[in-house]
């Protein structure tokens, strides 16, 4: 099986909050997980590691055959720098619960902003990537619009298609959703199915429950900073196992 993300053993602490125990997880190419557990039980912060927002304090995270936060040099891992840090996070695009767009730049800037700074392309092949992404998500006509004019669920869509430009092996959504009002989520969600669909590896931490049950290949549940229960959709919403998964399926569905 191919590999495009491999956690192990990660821990992180802030202080003398110990957040991840210990977490092991491979994700396979095309994948779909979806990670679930209760508020500050360490999700988010997994998520940051594996893109080395957060510097884990003890294990390993590989994007393909690429070890985070390190460089191989004379058969030994050297810890990489600022620079070297940023270019192997233009392998992992994150989207955030809030959208974190630049206000003073077009919806068309916004996508293009990452591709001439740090891949170095010029306006037009950077303009051409950002139409094509803008198109994928619904959203050329609001190419020149200011972000302020957007609904929360347009610029949530901006903030994906600026991740999908820098072309990365592996999405990861941190509530992508939460922050919206009732009536734009499903538009967001449509285009994470999609992407699904359409074979991108995702790691998504949600508590929607319908974009699990039809998009997701896997559900992960996290309990105090430790996987304690994981398997395919129909396994693990009709007969889970764990009673802290039970548990909380049950307080969402009502």
């Amino acid at each position: 099986m191919e590999y495009v993300v491999r956690a192990k053993n990660v821990h992180k602490s802030f202080g003398s909050l110990h957040v991840l125990r210990g977490i092991d997880l491979d994700v396979s190419r095309g994948e779909t997980v979806v990670i679930m557990g209760r508020s500050g039980s360490g999700k988010s912060t997994f998520l940051r590691c594996l893109n080395w927002l957060e510097k884990p304090d003890d294990g390993e995270i590989f994007i393909e055959d690429e070890r985070m936060g390190f460089k191989l040099a004379r058969n030994r891992f050297l810890e990489a720098k600022g620079d070297e840090i940023s270019k192997q996070r233009e392998k992992v695009g994150m989207v955030f619960q809030l959208f974190n767009l630049f206000p003073h730049m077009s919806v068309l800037g916004n996508v293009t902003f990452a591709l001439r700074k740090v891949k170095k392309l010029g306006k037009e092949e950077s303009d051409a990537i950002a139409w094509d992404y803008l198109a994928k998500v619904g959203l050329t006509e609001k190419a020149e619009s200011w972000p302020s004019k957007l609904s929360g669920g347009q610029q949530q869509r901006v903030a994906i298609a600026r991740a999908l430009a820098m072309q990365p092996k592996v999405m990861l959504f941190d509530e992508a959703t939460s922050a919206l009002d009732p009536e734009t989520v499903g538009e967001v969600l449509e285009v994470m199915e999609h992407l699904s669909e359409e074979g991108m590896t995702m790691i998504v931490v949600t508590h929607e429950l319908r974009f699990a049950r039809e998009a997701a290949d896997r559900i992960v549940f996290f309990h105090e900073g430790v996987i304690v229960e994981e398997g395919p959709v129909q396994q693990v919403f009709e007969n889970p196992k764990n009673q802290k998964l039970k548990d909380f399926l049950g307080s969402v569905e009502k």
